[in-house]
């Protein structure tokens, strides 16, 4: 039977398939990029996928922006900046501004080569005129707060931005714009991902072509293939508030038949007034734990693929039917799994991976 490393180690295999160096890396084998007279990486996996375009063009400029924390291996000679997820602050907005430069100083022949990953919409921001970034901060904590779904909060966020959803490349004058993008979004829609913050306007004078180099699926996939027992399930259906999703999700894995069970997707929670520490996954890891309490032979696996859930150092948690105590509920109704998990030696704590394509549930019944 495998052992709870075992799932971490699949899930290792997941991650490691849509790596932002790697799937950069096949994109340009593959011939979707020319040669950039520019390169812009913005995101959680910038730095990874930064690092194969500069590998292949050593001599072209490169501007990455990333999260706090997440530039250690940046190429050397690239401009860096690093700013605040899930909600944006001072360098967030400063990022916005030098990323709208950088665009409007394409020359009129030149090409631009945009690499965009998750955790974009918050790293870079230039608000619509008259909004301050007390009133940006608000907004984005009442939004995350809330549980509002990604797509709806995209949508918001770009009504109020003059860079996302394709305002950025408007102010580009050069020939070709390519973008590469790993998917965080349901739908792997490049209009989401990032807010749209690598997409063009249909009005674009300029040739625009973009590719989405990895996805959710295509981790669940390598999971799936990489497994000794069989796969009874994989899906992509993690996209209901956790309170809902922990009793189904409970059920489906009680009732099982013996085998591995891969989701995949990016659920949402709603915080309280003052919450403790913690994320998404570790929510519904918790949750699960009480779901599956005293079921035998019953391990599951949730974290986030970019290797942070919330605003943690843990990527999620790892449970099994004996996790459960009943001072979990406090945990769970404060938002603060994040130290019940770690009192009990739960958490998954995995560093940056280098890639972000929303969150992996590996569950193995016995």
């Amino acid at each position: 039977m495998p052992t709870s490393p075992d799932l971490l180690n699949l899930w290792y295999t997941g991650v490691n398939a849509v790596g932002g160096d790697s799937a950069v890396s096949r994109a340009i084998a593959a011939g979707y990029v020319e040669r950039p007279d520019k390169i812009i990486a913005v995101g959680k996996a910038a730095v990874a996928m930064a690092k194969a375009a500069v590998r292949q063009w050593p001599d072209t400029p490169c501007l990455i922006v990333t999260k706090y924390d997440h530039a250690k291996t940046a190429p050397a000679g690239a401009q860096v900046i690093e700013a605040a997820h899930p909600v944006p602050d001072a360098a967030s907005v400063a990022a916005g501004q030098t990323l709208l430069d950088a665009v409007r100083n394409c020359g009129s022949d030149s090409t631009l080569l945009m690499l965009v990953s998750g955790g974009a919409s918050s790293l870079v921001e230039v608000p619509e005129d008259g909004m301050t970034l007390d009133d940006l901060k608000a907004e984005t904590q009442s939004l995350l707060a809330s549980g509002t779904p990604i797509g709806e909060m995209n949508a918001h966020r770009t009504s109020r931005s003059q860079i996302k959803g394709g305002k950025l490349l408007a102010h580009f004058k050069g020939a070709r714009v390519t973008t590469l993008a790993l998917s965080d979004v349901e739908g792997d829609s490049l209009a989401t991902i990032g807010s749209g913050i690598g997409d063009a306007r249909n009005d674009a004078s300029f040739i625009f072509a973009p590719h989405i180099i990895a996805s959710n699926a295509i981790a669940r996939d390598a999971v799936a293939t990489a497994s000794s027992i069989p796969v009874l399930t994989n899906s992509e259906t993690l996209y209901a508030d956790v309170t809902d999703l922990a009793p189904h999700l409970g059920n489906v894995l009680r009732d099982a038949e013996p085998g591995l069970h891969i989701f995949g997707g990016e659920p949402v929670v709603q915080l309280p007034n003052n919450p403790g520490m913690g994320g998404r996954n570790m929510a519904l890891g918790l949750a699960l734990a009480r779901e599956i309490a005293g079921t035998q032979g019953l391990h599951i696996l949730v974290a986030g693929t970019d290797g942070t859930d919330g605003p943690t150092d843990a990527a999620g948690a790892l449970v099994d039917g004996s996790t459960w105590e009943d001072s979990g509920a406090d945990a769970l109704a404060a938002a603060d799994a994040y130290p019940w998990l770690k009192e009990r030696d739960a958490l998954v704590i995995t560093g940056p991976t280098g890639t972000n394509v929303m969150d992996l549930l590996i569950a193995y019944k016995a």
